[in-house]
């Protein structure tokens, strides 16, 4: 769904994280825009739909929402500009967002992303 509102994988793969945020929400955030601070902007456009916004409680909705878009971006950008695509790092950062929202509820620590990049690298 992403990719169709884009247009093109190299399309998404361009596009930075907060647009990845709100991709799907432009008439919302153009309202906004337009009152000049009267509405507030859009926190999250077609990735509202996503399971792990939906499983964060109310306060945590806009957090978890961009912490998604960064790893959706990252994802996007591995499997259109790597020579040998992989689903490694797609279940590697599903696997963080997890944890972050594990991380919201009881407070453990989250993996570090670097830590994370490099233990797929390895593996690869």
């Amino acid at each position: 769904c992403l990719i169709s509102k884009a247009g093109s994988l190299i399309k998404l793969a361009k596009y930075p994280a907060s647009t990845l945020q709100i991709l799907g929400a432009e008439k919302a955030l153009f309202r906004a825009l337009k009152s000049r601070g009267k509405c507030n902007t859009p926190k999250y456009g077609l990735i509202y739909n996503s399971g792990f916004i939906t499983k964060a409680s109310s306060k945590d909705k806009g957090r978890i929402s961009r912490y998604l878009a960064n790893k959706s971006s990252m994802a996007v950008r591995l499997d259109c500009f790597l020579d040998n695509p992989t689903n490694k790092y797609g279940i590697a950062f599903k696997k963080q967002v997890e944890e972050r929202l594990q991380f919201f509820k009881d407070g453990g620590t989250p993996t570090r992303n670097v830590d994370v990049m490099n233990k797929v690298k390895f593996e690869l």
